[in-house]
């Protein structure tokens, strides 16, 4: 049973645990729906603040990683316990400082607080250790086998950048964070701008569970900064050993150039742009045409189109089932009404990104007039195959609710088309039994492309499991070889240490005679629990 906690933001970040105010520039929450500015002010950080953070992180790595696997697990079902107590007053914040609907905030706390139960049964499942095991052979000729064993260590210290599309999820405690701690690496999350006081509240509720679980308490810190700023300096502090960034293609690759630009290179897991092709096969719009057109508008304008999976593309051969799509979504669209954005600059952002699709192709429908400044009015573009192959505009992300509609003359040219594209979080192909054959010739290109396929549905809405790939080739993520969603984005902040004639008293547990972890393990590449 949750114990419910009353909370309110102060203006403070956090280090350490303790509440730290700010010396730089003021901000304040903001809510887009009625242009209120909230309270309390907060101030960025400085160098010192990174400092400081990043130190009490270090000092907190080597007793946070010795700690087992059932340990950090309870800390982080203590985390998620922590953030339920203050549900109520977190969705309140949450909703005045986004403009998103309540359910919607709701349901994301309910995955924040999932996320973090996934990595705790990930921690006791076990196999995230890698232990591999292999036995001496000292009558091997001519020479003799050593005995080899492999296991997983973390990283170090993780630099953790809030997103501005959700402020729970992707934010202070979400996949990133939840990830990184559960790999035992302690934290130091920059906050997003857009929702300051959610960030607060619940970076205060970590700092809560870490001073509850009896973890250190440079585990967790929250800082308040710009980008360019205080983000930059967190990148490249050397105590900081991998970084977990959501957000625009600029900020992303300024913090990978940063990364790499140090004496000691370090990762950087950025989720950055994505248009999430749609392909409409010709047998799905004869027998659906209508149907996918009205479902594709509900995708396209789901929390004003500020999702990183927003269907922004949709590829379809010209013909009767294309234009039954394009009446249904043209009508779905004109009753869509205009919602607010999450910042003033997302919705300018928005604006000018419609106006250069409406210059460079066609506009075939939108949605109700923006009733303010940063609402977000809904619209459908088209071109054709090779107007779009020559227009890198047309290929760009414009976040919010915009596509493109790229007709095409036939299969071939869409296949053409899907080659040409940029790296995709997501591909979605929709197509009757009779378009399979059509559809195992376009699945060999789209896993070049993405890094999720799915068949008639939509890509907005990300699963949280075991099976979930959140991420995708270059410009959608900057390392297509992880996923920041699921099971294995633990993956992200772990590597390999091999253990070669090492004394077995001397031997981390996971790799040790008989398994006293009781974990799986592969012995001369056998899986076994032995």
């Amino acid at each position: 049973m949750t114990t419910r906690l009353t909370a309110r933001p102060t203006g403070q970040m956090l280090i350490a645990g303790n509440p730290v105010a700010g010396t730089g520039t003021e901000i304040r929450g903001f809510n887009p729906a009625t242009g209120q500015t909230l309270e309390p002010a907060y101030r960025y950080g400085d160098e010192a603040h990174v400092d400081g953070a990043c130190a009490a992180a270090a000092e907190a790595f080597g007793p946070y990683r010795a700690t087992t696997s059932e340990q950090r697990a309870r800390f982080l079902e203590t985390v998620a316990a922590s953030i339920e107590a203050i549900k109520t007053e977190l969705v309140e914040r949450a909703v005045a400082e986004s403009g998103l609907p309540e359910p919607r905030i709701a349901g994301e706390v309910g995955r924040t607080t999932g996320q973090l139960r996934l990595f705790a049964a990930v921690l006791r499942e076990g196999s995230w250790n890698g232990a591999r095991i292999d036995p001496a052979q000292p009558d091997r000729s001519p020479l003799r086998r050593p005995d080899i064993r492999q296991r997983e260590v973390p990283l170090g210290p993780v630099a953790v950048f809030g997103a501005s599309n959700f402020p729970l999820a992707f934010s202070v405690a979400g996949g990133d964070t939840a990830s990184a701690l559960a790999a035992g690496c302690p934290v130091v999350v920059k906050a997003h701008d857009a929702h300051p006081g959610t960030s607060e509240l619940v970076g205060a509720a970590i700092a809560r569970a870490v001073a509850q679980s009896g973890m250190p308490a440079g585990t967790f810190s929250l800082l308040f900064g710009s980008g360019p700023g205080l983000g930059v300096a967190l990148v490249a502090d050397p105590r900081i050993k991998a970084v977990g960034f959501t957000g625009s293609r600029f900020a992303g690759m300024a913090l990978v150039a940063t990364a790499a630009a140090r004496p000691e290179p370090i990762p950087v897991y950025a989720e950055m742009s994505a248009v999430n092709p749609v392909f409409l096969l010709d047998g799905a719009l004869a027998a659906r045409g209508a149907e996918i057109g009205t479902a594709f508008v509900g995708s396209l304008t789901m929390g004003s189109g500020q999702f990183c999976t927003n269907p922004g593309l949709v590829l379809a051969v010209d013909g009767p089932g294309l234009e039954d799509f394009l009446t249904a979504a043209g009508t779905a669209l004109a009753t869509a009404a205009a919602t607010p954005m999450l910042t003033p600059g997302i919705a300018a952002s928005y604006a000018k990104g419609v106006d250069t699709l409406r210059a460079v192709s066609t506009e075939e429908a939108r949605g109700q007039a923006a009733a303010g400044e940063t609402y977000c009015q809904a619209a459908l573009f088209s071109t054709d195959a090779a107007t779009f192959l020559a227009t890198d505009a047309l290929q760009a992300e414009v976040f919010g609710a915009s596509s493109v509609l790229v007709r095409c003359a036939d299969i071939e040219e869409m296949v053409a088309v899907a080659a040409g594209l940029d790296g995709q979080l997501t591909a979605t192909v929709h197509a009757e039994e009779s378009d399979y054959q059509v559809a195992a010739e376009l699945l060999p290109v789209l896993e070049l492309k993405a890094g999720r396929i799915l068949f008639n549905g939509w890509p907005t809405g990300v699963e949280v499991g075991h099976a979930m790939v959140h991420g995708g080739p270059y410009p959608a993520t900057s390392d297509s070889r992880t996923t920041s969603v699921g099971a294995r984005a633990i993956e992200r902040f772990l590597r390999p240490v091999c253990y070669q004639d090492v004394p077995d008293a001397l031997l981390p547990s996971v790799i040790a005679d008989g398994n006293p972890d009781g974990v799986w393990r592969r012995i001369d590449g056998q899986l076994t629990r032995d």
